[in-house]
Formats: C-alpha cells, sequence, structure tokens
C-alpha cells in the first residue's frame, strides 16, 4: 500500500512542501522521512483515511522539526512556527494544479533543458535515478550528477519555487512538454499511473493554454498511443502494432486524439508532437496510409532532424519503397548503442532474405525492458538462436548511452 501511494502522491506531496518551505532538498527530505515512517507505522496501525493527507502533514512535521532542530537566531524559529499553524498552502497565480506549478518553476530558463526535465521527473513522478537515466539514454551516474549539478545551481542562484508570470508562460512550455511526454514514456507499458498522471497534466495544461498547438499537439498523442495500452502487451510480452487486436483498443481516446488532431491542423501551426500525434492518428485508422506517414515522417525530420527520428522514418519507408531502400537508410545511422536500431537492421534484413541473427542479439544485448528482451528472444527462438539468447542472458548489458530521448517511440 505505502508503495501505491508513494507513487500516486509523492509528486504532489514534494510540490506542497516545496512551496511551503521554498526549499526543495528540505522538502524532498521530509516527505522521504514521512513515507518512511509509513513503512514502519501503517502495517501495524493500519493505513488513514486519507493516505496523501497523513504523508504531507507528517512531512511538515518533520521540517518544523528539522527547522528547529537547525535554528540559527530568530528567523528560522520564526518559519518553523508560520509552517506549522499554515494549514494548507495557498493557490498563487495562473497555475492552480501544485504539481503543474512545480514542473513550471523547476524548468527556470538558467537551467538547461535536460536538467529542467530531468530534475522535474525525480521531483514530480518520483522517478529513481535509474529510470530517468533509461528515459534518456545516458548512464546512471551521468544522470545523477546532473540532478545534483541542477539542484546545486538552484540553490547558488537563488531560483525561487513560485510560479512564473503569464508572460514567462510559453517560453517554459517546451521543458514542460518534454517532462510530461518522458513521463508518459516511463509509464505507458508497465507504470500506467505514470502515464495517466502524463495524461492529466496534458489535459491540465490544455485548459491553461488553450491556444497552444502543441499542447493539444501532446495530449493528442498521449491519448492516441494510451489507447493501444490493452492490446500492446500479451502474456507479459510486447504484441506489435501490426499484430494488435484492434478490439482492445480505448476507442474514446481514439476518438478524442484523432479530434484533437484535426483541431491541430485547422491552426496550422505545426510542431513536433503535432506531427506524431498525426502519425499516430494515420496508424489509428487502417489500413495505414504509408506513404502518409513516410510525408508526415519528412516533416517532422526537417523540423527536429535526429538520427532516431530518421529510423522510424525508414520502418514506413520499407512499406512505400522497400526494405532494401530502408535498410540503406538505416544502415547510415549512427545509432549502435540503441537497441531498436539492431531491432529494425533484423527486421528489414530477415524480409530480404538474410539472416537477421546477429543484429537480433546486438540488440537483446542493449534492450533493458524485460518485455522487450522477450520479445526479442521469441524473435530468436524462431530463428533456432535460443542458445544465443540464453548466453545474453548472462552479459552485461548495461553500456553507457547518450542519445536524446526519442521523440516517437510509439508510431511503429
Amino acid at each position: 500500500m505505502v508503495e501505491e501511494v508513494f507513487r500516486a502522491e509523492y509528486g504532489r506531496a514534494v510540490s506542497v512542501l516545496t512551496r511551503l518551505l521554498g526549499d526543495i532538498d528540505l522538502a524532498e527530505e521530509a516527505v522521504q522521512d514521512a513515507f518512511a515512517t509509513a513503512v514502519r507505522r501503517w502495517p501495524a496501525e493500519g493505513v488513514p483515511p486519507s493516505p496523501a493527507g497523513w504523508i504531507i502533514t507528517t512531512a511538515r512535521n518533520r521540517a518544523v522539526d528539522r527547522l528547529r532542530r537547525e535554528a540559527k537566531g530568530h528567523e528560522k524559529h520564526a518559519q518553523a512556527e508560520l509552517l506549522r499553524h499554515e494549514p494548507e498552502a495557498r493557490e498563487v497565480g495562473d497555475v492552480a494544479d501544485d504539481r503543474l506549478r512545480l514542473i513550471f518553476t523547476c524548468c527556470h530558463p538558467s537551467l538547461g533543458t535536460q536538467a529542467q526535465v530531468a530534475l522535474t521527473l525525480k521531483l514530480l513522478g518520483g522517478l529513481t535515478t535509474a529510470e530517468i537515466a533509461r528515459a534518456f539514454l545516458v548512464p546512471e551516474p551521468t544522470m545523477a550528477q546532473r540532478i545534483v549539478r541542477a539542484k546545486g545551481k538552484i540553490r547558488a542562484a537563488r531560483i525561487p519555487y513560485r510560479v512564473p508570470r503569464d508572460a514567462d508562460l510559453p517560453d517554459r512550455l517546451k521543458a514542460v512538454l518534454a517532462v510530461v511526454y518522458l513521463i508518459f514514456n516511463e509509464g505507458w507499458l508497465d507504470r500506467a499511473d505514470l502515464a495517466d498522471e502524463a495524461i492529466r497534466l496534458g489535459r491540465v495544461l490544455a485548459e491553461l493554454m488553450p491556444d497552444e498547438p502543441e499542447v493539444w499537439g501532446l495530449l493528442a498523442l498521449m491519448l492516441l498511443v494510451a489507447s493501444r495500452r490493452d492490446a500492446r502487451l500479451r502474456d507479459g510480452g510486447i504484441v506489435l502494432l501490426q499484430d494488435q487486436d484492434r478490439s482492445l483498443w480505448n476507442a474514446e481516446f481514439v476518438a478524442e486524439g484523432q479530434e484533437l488532431v484535426r483541431r491541430c491542423l485547422r491552426w496550422n501551426r505545426p510542431g513536433p508532437y503535432q506531427l506524431q500525434a498525426a502519425i499516430n492518428a494515420v496508424h489509428s485508422d487502417p489500413p495505414t496510409d504509408w506513404h502518409q506517414v513516410v510525408a508526415l515522417y519528412d516533416q517532422l525530420v526537417a523540423m527536429t532532424p535526429s538520427p532516431v527520428v530518421a529510423l522510424h522514418r525508414a520502418v514506413a519507408l520499407a512499406e512505400t519503397e522497400g526494405p532494401r531502400a530502408a535498410l540503406r537508410e538505416v544502415d547510415a545511422l549512427d545509432l549502435d548503442r540503441y537497441h531498436l536500431f539492431h531491432a529494425v537492421r533484423a527486421d528489414l534484413l530477415h524480409r530480404l532474405g538474410e539472416d537477421p541473427a546477429a543484429a537480433l542479439e546486438a540488440a537483446l544485448d542493449r534492450a533493458e525492458h524485460p518485455a522487450e528482451r522477450d520479445l526479442l528472444r521469441e524473435r530468436l527462438g524462431r530463428l533456432g538462436g535460443l542458445a544465443a539468447a540464453d548466453q545474453q542472458d548472462h552479459a552485461d548489458d548495461h553500456h553507457e548511452r547518450d542519445q536524446q530521448p526519442h521523440p516517437d517511440r510509439h508510431a511503429t
């Protein structure tokens, strides 16, 4: 039960305490202490009627106690008394949601985009450093250093934890959207609470900034991808798009996502999230118009050129110009550390009648998610490569990664 409350309420608790204290480290420590107390007390005393309220109140009391212990003069005593007697933080500014406020305040322009995203993922979603590192495709120590540096810069620059003014909100939007999408990506396969939280935040953002088409584009993208969640896994293994039972798709999410894509088209202000949503909308309306998918990827590559986007474009290109043309595109990409690069190569080689075993083994060596590894093992098994797959299980599959999180991991 404590774990469930942690996943659901950690970000809210940290955001409330941060707003009260103005000190992110103290807020985190107080919330962590509160959860540690819950682990000790709840099994014997029972879960309180309002677990989230219990955590926030306990964390606030821990913060008060620490302020009093470390008080140096009247100021900290006064802060502790103010905190103890403030029953609930007041809503300030245009961002009325605590967690959304924390996203915007962590996305301060003096921090780099990667630091903004990583720090907010840790504070808002309660993700571990290892989970954030996997989302960014970088080694865990690299991500740990990035988070420590971001917190240090916040302290050194005395960056305030407050809602930005109306005029500042659009400038922070790019990093905020990246945060929400990475939370969704981390959760969409096996942490539905995170994916649902990302969709909720997307809806709040859309209400807050209704004239920003990229906000609606991100919401549409998440809805269309989430619509396939129940069909994406079977017996713990990944089911590819072309093999999914479409009767398991969430029809309401599909309809809403497609309507939002049409709304974005009327704006005629395309952006990366809108283009990705449009690609997923095409996939949601069978049979897939692959020429349209390639055309949308052409726009996406022009707008956000990256080898990962080019890889996904090559997957679509294989359906319009054949696997040989696609393989030429794939082999020109520098993505050796990325497991999907090798998985795509394996599929193209197989379609060309060539041996894909080495590419599948390379993909298995680099894949980290259990469901992805099971899918690759199954494909190797069909090739008579079970022995090689078993050997890979004992290999060290933690390679350094330095690529950015790719913008479209779901469409193909």
